[in-house]
């Protein structure tokens, strides 16, 4: 993959639930992190004492987190429902020259902040909820 431009990584929320999907306005930095949880299955018989991992168990997990300044009411108000309504909707993230990652995500924080002079800006963190799909650019 070659040099891609930082705010082509964008954050979807599923609007309406049916999935009408809008781009997190006034983000600046997001991130995506992909995890899995490693299930050790080491003996005394190990060959050279090395550890043994056990393919495909433990969990994965997914986390996004996002910061930016406020920029359009619809989706600002669609996190805040989101947290405070304990949802757990669908959310995209288009990774350039990469591909989209879709599923439910659970909005974990929302923190807001702002200085005299300066603009009022907003940090999102999301946790997976549920399984979660890869699409590949053609």
């Amino acid at each position: 993959m070659v040099a891609q431009n930082g705010k082509d990584l964008l954050v979807k929320i599923d609007m309406t639930g049916g999935g009408l999907f809008e781009t997190a306005a006034g983000l600046r930095a997001t991130r995506i992190s992909f995890n899995a949880e490693s299930v050790d299955v080491t003996s005394l018989e190990s060959t050279g004492g090395w550890r043994e991992l056990l393919g495909g168990a433990g969990v994965k997990t997914a986390s996004i987190s996002g910061s930016g300044v406020f920029k359009d009411d619809a989706t600002d108000e669609r996190a805040r429902q989101i947290f405070f309504d304990g949802e757990t909707p669908n959310f995209q993230v288009i990774i350039p020259d990469f591909g989209t990652v879709e599923g439910p995500f659970q909005i974990t924080s929302i923190e807001y902040a702002g200085s005299h002079n300066g603009e009022a800006t907003y940090e999102l963190s999301l946790a997976s909820a549920g399984a979660l799909t890869f699409t590949a650019l053609i």
